[in-house]
């Protein structure tokens, strides 16, 4: 005969007045996990109590109830109570709402406590987004939602840009399918198409991570730091109808612009603009561009200018800063870290003097008219105006005679030639070199010419500044030049020009005038002709004969760095031009050679592997090989399902602080990869060298070279 199962009968309620209930001893929670009873209490205020209190009649010694009763399950809705009642916001026999458990109940009080704590569950996340978008829905503001439950602004502001996520991949994150940290990279844009296609490119794929996520929407905008996006302004970017990506969950240093078409034409027009203003004052040619390679003005006479005269008023402005300045630095000395209100106004001042010393010059106008000018955009947005630069082709032809000499400078013009003529500036924007095409199979194919020559051109650069760093080094090579030139025979030029001339970059990635190695050779530049007294033969060798030791070394070895040249460039098997396999040979032996006595290393000269100046331009074997090598096989295992550009930007991430330096920047002896490829077809070139490379550009390449040389 079955047995039937009891009946639950469940716990009485009623409503006891405040003064009535008391904290239980047995509450198991002892522990605070940052919840405050003011909040809780501001809660009960505005909505009452939504949930009852558990307690038990309190017994005397002989087992008769007391009337009183403890509240063991329910600790923090009682304290925020309590906090009502001395607030007089609630009087202390105001009826509270009780669930009440049988004093002699065979449960332990500790576990009505236990069980009403463990036995909780928390509000799915995805609840709460779309609660917040219900509440804001129905006219609540951010501040009004997060005033309700005691968060921040931001913190809702967060909320509800999930829950403005493709519905799609809610269903997916509330199917656990997707991490919330995934969700929240897909908040960077609003576009749900744009989600979901990279939802299915990531899908099944065992590494999603939210970076990976983040990289991908935002792989075809710009950056707000990008020197474009600074020039012009975000605002006046958005207000021409752009649209920017935010990141609420990560830092994003202001954001993504998502059109860059748009902004390319506002830098243009902008640039444009001020193009026109800088050609009213009469120059006769114009540059513009956005990032001016470094060496633009090679070949080019610069004009001497004079600095324009400060009005009484400016040189008491520049006074008083300057005074200001001495004042602030006296006064913090000593701190170990200066208050930011007077770091930023030590900026401020620097950057106002900074002002009046490089205020525009005043040029003869007969020179004007047949000078040019450079305009740019600098890394940080900030307008570059070079003026003064005469190409050769201008130079006023030297007059026979007094009279025949033109007074004023002036040229024939199509107006008659009443004045020099203006030729608006056009504005054009550098092209990268194509990348490579992908690879046919796991083979490592050589590299393309033209990147080996912006590599070395790299490793040009930072050789002379290492060279110019260490005088005992570029003596030593300037007589090793010069006593070989003297006492022997010898028909190639070598690495070290001792002519000494400019040996231009032809080839070269748009980040070579902004490396350590160009601004210290510019800086260094800029030092040394502010001391050179040009213009007088006489003059000048009586400063240069009146020069201290240290300073003569140093000097010459300036100078001697400027006829550094490590380029590697095609050997030309007929005589005439270029150089010869030989003297390619020895231009590499030497420049190893002079890279060992300085003791220079590519990594520490600040170059580094980036989609621009390699990853991207090589084949994904090649990005492949580079990895492993920087960073491991098991690094390189974590990108080799993905599609080249994916695959380069990883690998620049992957690289970043790695020592690792492609073959054309590496010293003679330094470790090789264990797997060479096969080798060139020409075995004249280097075994990292396409011997297939595009010819027109090579040849193009070359052309520059030789015209440098």
């Amino acid at each position: 005969m079955a047995i039937a199962k009891q009946k639950i009968t469940l716990n009485a309620s009623r409503d006891i007045p405040f003064n009535k209930l008391l904290l239980s001893q047995s509450n198991v929670r002892r522990i605070k996990r940052g919840e405050t009873i003011e909040d809780l209490a501001a809660s009960i205020g505005r909505r009452g109590l939504l949930q009852s209190l558990n307690v038990r009649p309190v017994l005397d010694g002989e087992g008769n109830e007391t009337g009183m009763f403890e509240v063991p399950a329910g600790g923090r809705r009682y304290r925020a109570l309590e906090l009502l009642v001395k607030q007089k916001r609630m009087a202390k026999t105001q009826p509270v709402p009780c669930v009440v458990t049988d004093a002699h109940s065979e449960v332990p009080i500790e576990e009505d406590s236990l069980a009403e704590n463990f036995q909780r569950e928390d509000l799915h996340p995805l609840d709460m987004f779309r609660a917040f978008q219900t509440l804001h829905e129905q006219g609540a503001s951010h501040e009004e939602i997060a005033a309700r439950f005691f968060v921040s602004a931001t913190f809702v502001q967060q909320r509800l840009r999930l829950a403005k996520v493709s519905p799609r991949l809610l269903e997916v994150y509330e199917q656990e399918g997707m991490k919330l940290e995934q969700l929240m990279a897909f908040t960077v844009t609003d576009d749900h198409a744009r989600q979901e296609q990279v939802w299915e490119a990531l899908e099944h794929s065992w590494s999603k991570e939210p970076h990976q996520i983040r990289r991908m929407l935002t792989e075809t905008t710009v950056r707000a730091t990008d020197r474009r996006a600074l020039f012009v302004g975000v605002d006046a970017y958005v207000e021409a109808g752009g649209i920017v990506l935010r990141d609420l969950f990560e830092a994003d240093n202001g954001g993504w612009l998502q059109d860059p078409a748009l902004l390319d034409r506002l830098v243009g027009d902008k640039l444009k603009s001020t193009a026109d203003e800088i050609a009213a004052e009469g120059w006769k040619w114009i540059v513009v561009d956005v990032d001016l390679p470094y060496g633009h003005n090679h070949g080019l006479r610069a004009l001497a200018g004079t600095p324009a005269d400060l009005t009484e008023e400016e040189r008491a402005q520049r006074e008083a800063l300057r005074a200001e300045y001495d004042r602030l630095e006296a006064e913090y000395c000593e701190a170990d870290e200066l208050p930011d209100e007077v770091d930023q106004r030590l900026g401020e001042i620097e950057s106002a003097l900074e002002a009046f010393e490089s205020r525009p010059m005043n040029y003869d106008p007969a020179e004007i008219g047949r000078a040019g000018a450079f305009i740019s955009i600098d890394r940080d947005g900030d307008l570059l105006v070079d003026r003064g630069y005469v190409r050769p082709e201008d130079e006023a032809p030297e007059a026979v005679d007094a009279d025949a000499a033109d007074p004023q400078g002036t040229t024939d013009s199509e107006d008659g030639g009443d004045g020099p003529s203006v030729r608006h500036a056009t504005i054009t924007i550098g092209a990268q070199a194509s990348e490579p095409e992908e690879d046919d199979g796991d083979a490592i194919k050589p590299l393309p010419e033209r990147l080996v020559i912006e590599l070395t051109a790299h490793r040009t650069l930072a050789l002379r500044n290492a060279v110019a760093e260490n005088p005992h080094v570029a003596i030593t090579a300037l007589l090793h030049r010069l006593v070989l030139d003297t006492f022997g025979q010898r028909s190639s030029t070598g690495c070290v020009e001792a002519v000494v001339r400019h040996v231009h970059l032809p080839a070269q990635d748009s980040g070579l005038k902004d490396s350590a190695s160009a601004k210290a050779v510019d800086e260094r530049h800029e030092a040394w002709k502010g001391d050179i007294p040009l213009g007088d033969d006489e003059t000048l060798w009586a400063w240069l004969d009146g020069l201290d030791d240290a300073s003569r070394h140093a000097l010459l070895a300036h100078c001697v760095s400027y006829g550094i040249n490590a380029l590697f460039e095609r050997p030309n098997p007929y005589s005439g031009s270029g150089v010869s396999q030989h003297g390619l040979d020895q231009r590499l032996r030497e420049a190893d050679r002079l890279s060992h006595a300085t003791g220079l290393d590519m990594v520490d000269a600040g170059w580094r592997p980036t989609v621009e100046n390699y990853l991207g331009r090589v084949t994904k074997s090649r990005i492949l090989e580079a990895v492993r090598e920087g960073a491991g096989e098991q690094a390189a295992q974590l990108i080799d399902h993905l599609k080249k550009a994916d695959m380069a930007k990883e690998a620049e991430r992957l690289l970043a602080e790695s020592a690792w330096l492609p073959e054309p920047l590496r010293l003679s002896g330094d470790d090789a990869p264990a797997d060479q490829p096969a080798g060139a077809e020409d075995e004249a070139l280097p075994e990292f060298l396409a011997g297939d490379d595009d010819q027109a550009t090579a040849d193009d390449i070359t052309a520059h070279v030789v015209a440098a040389e």
